[in-house]
């Protein structure tokens, strides 16, 4: 007889309702909140998932803050190529296993504009290798480091 009272089911409708709203606000009020990069401090890149598997190309990130890497042919030889959202003022990259600490190398303006950089490769690293990779955009610091998955040839029926 509970579900009868117009009361008791009014309540059931609106009680989830209120506590979903409640939650979204609570977050909004206490959450941490973007705040722009601040010059002379260093932000950290996340490695996003097309790094993880054949793809061509490798994207990381931090919030409006974008990279890409992709291997292209160029007149020395395969490329490591990085695009950004930003006016980089340098970048300097390693490619070494894990727990060597290889020197990082210069990367090269190719655009102009500091949107997009270089660097030659003497062949394609190994799968167990990874790319380690510091950016320098407005007086920030941006390091990451990712798979080198996306640079190995795609096999099998879907890489047709």
């Amino acid at each position: 007889m509970m579900f009868t009272n117009k009361h008791v089911i009014v309540a059931m409708i609106v009680a989830p309702i209120l506590s979903i709203l409640a939650w979204i606000a609570v977050g909004s009020f206490t959450g941490e909140q973007a705040a722009p990069a601040q010059a002379g401090q260093s932000y950290p890149l996340v490695e996003k998932s097309n790094c993880r598997y054949p793809s061509g190309s490798c994207d990381l990130e931090n919030g409006d803050f974008k990279l890409r890497l992709s291997m292209q042919d160029g007149p020395a030889g395969q490329q490591l190529v990085l695009s950004s959202s930003h006016r980089l003022e340098g970048a300097v990259l390693s490619v070494s296993e894990p727990e060597n600490d290889t020197p990082p190398s210069g990367m090269r303006a190719t655009d102009g504009r500091g949107l997009e950089w270089s660097i030659a490769l003497g062949a394609t690293p190994s799968g167990e290798e990874r790319i380690r990779l510091v950016a320098r955009a407005a007086g920030s610091s941006y390091f990451g480091d990712a798979s080198i998955t996306f640079m190995q040839p795609q096999d099998g029926p879907l890489s047709r």
